[in-house]
């Protein structure tokens, strides 16, 4: 089913102004030079707006409080409009529907493994997908974004030699996500994605360049640059989960030795805290191993809060080495945040304690005199709601 797209640049700039909620018309003329680049007249806003409304992309919404004369009217985004957000990661799916101003109206997460393939990956979250609407959250969707754990094409909409994803090479994504849901589609990165979540609903919300690192089975870094998500000639900036700390280190998943990856991550911990627990060095992660099924992140968090040193050491090690990369990356982009995401993120302060000192140490002074080093606020939604950001920009342009 084709989905109605603005016309021009005029429609575009007000659609994506009506993306932060409701506004008048009085409004929305004082907006549209700094959002277009120009000023409309008034009556050339007034044909733009209601142009929109004749397609279906936005609807009146009563009248705003008088400013001295006639009241002006409020206009909104069509109140139909959905997006879907499909954010596929190493071990699990999160799907959310949102509406125009990318609202979650619903979210839906399964356990997944990306080793099993692009067949079985698509068919759960496509299914998560048309779970939402059973549930009456949309009839149609105006556009769908999706996001991977490997390096993609953003121009052709395909993950491209992903290491932890085997069979996902060149597969044709974009185009099976918009054939299956009738929508248009996108195609991103999940950390870029994760930057556009927290650009638009979270920390980074005021905030035109920042860095989200993402730590999760692997680590990556979201890099934004005057509010747009900076993706480099190829698609791979921000791939820091292989920058080498160590030549003489261990084994990466991308086949190099001594990446940040290798030595931090959900992977790389996981491992690490077996080597513990079959040592006998770590009590609490003997017993929890001796329990029965693998050790994640999560055990070495929770045998961290109790205390245990061995726990705190390998998160303490581990954030010492992304801050060590960290810091370079602060000293050459001198972003004005650093955003600390992904499900290892949850090990919590003592992993931010420790890049902090790192970075704060490490990095030229001028670059961390007032820059804040935070975890992400959004967490399991950053990457869905980025998802839907990453469509809504191409839905909301001529």
């Amino acid at each position: 089913m084709k989905t109605n797209r603005p016309e021009n640049t005029h429609q575009a700039a007000l659609l994506r102004l009506l993306r932060d909620g409701a506004r008048s018309r009085a409004e929305l003329n004082d907006l549209s030079s700094d959002a277009a680049g120009w000023r409309m007249s008034r009556s050339k806003l007034n044909t733009e707006l209601d142009r929109l409304i004749e397609l279906g992309l936005a609807e009146p919404d009563g009248f705003a409080e008088s400013r001295g004369g006639r009241r002006s009217g409020l206009v909104r985004l069509a109140s139909a409009t959905r997006f879907a957000g499909i954010d596929i990661g190493a071990t699990s799916v999160d799907v959310a529907v949102t509406d125009g101003e990318l609202n979650v109206l619903g979210h839906v997460s399964e356990p997944i493994d990306i080793r099993s393939g692009p067949g079985p990956v698509l068919d759960r979250a496509l299914d998560l997908v048309g779970k939402l609407k059973e549930q009456g959250l949309y009839t149609q969707l105006n556009g769908a974004g999706v996001g991977v754990p490997g390096p993609v094409s953003f121009a052709e909409g395909v993950p491209v030699a992903p290491p932890i994803m085997p069979g996902w090479n060149r597969y044709p994504l974009r185009e099976t996500i918009s054939q299956e849901l009738g929508c248009a589609a996108m195609v991103d990165n999940d950390v870029n994605l994760m930057a556009l979540g927290e650009l638009h609903a979270g920390v980074a919300r005021q905030v035109n360049d920042f860095l989200l690192v993402k730590i999760g089975t692997g680590v990556g870094c979201g890099i934004v640059v005057d509010g747009k998500i900076y993706r480099g000639v190829s698609g791979s900036a921000g791939d820091i989960g292989h920058m080498r700390i160590d030549e003489n280190g261990p084994l990466c998943p991308c086949g190099n030795t001594g990446c940040l990856e290798a030595y931090f991550g959900g992977s790389a911990l996981a491992a690490q805290a077996e080597a513990a627990a079959r040592s006998g060095s770590s009590p609490y992660l003997a017993q929890r191993l001796a329990e029965g099924g693998p050790l994640t992140a999560e055990d070495v968090a929770v045998a961290a809060m109790q205390g245990d040193p061995v726990a705190i050491k390998l998160i303490r090690d581990g954030g010492r080495r992304v801050g060590q990369v960290l810091a370079g990356l602060v000293s050459f982009f001198n972003p004005g945040l650093v955003i600390i995401a992904g499900g290892v993120a949850r090990l919590g302060h003592i992993l931010l304690a420790e890049i902090r000192s790192v970075v704060y140490r490490r990095s030229l002074p001028l670059a961390t005199g007032n820059l804040p080093i935070v975890l992400s606020e959004l967490e399991d939604v950053a990457g869905v709601v980025g998802a839907a950001r990453l469509i809504s920009d191409h839905v909301y342009s001529a």
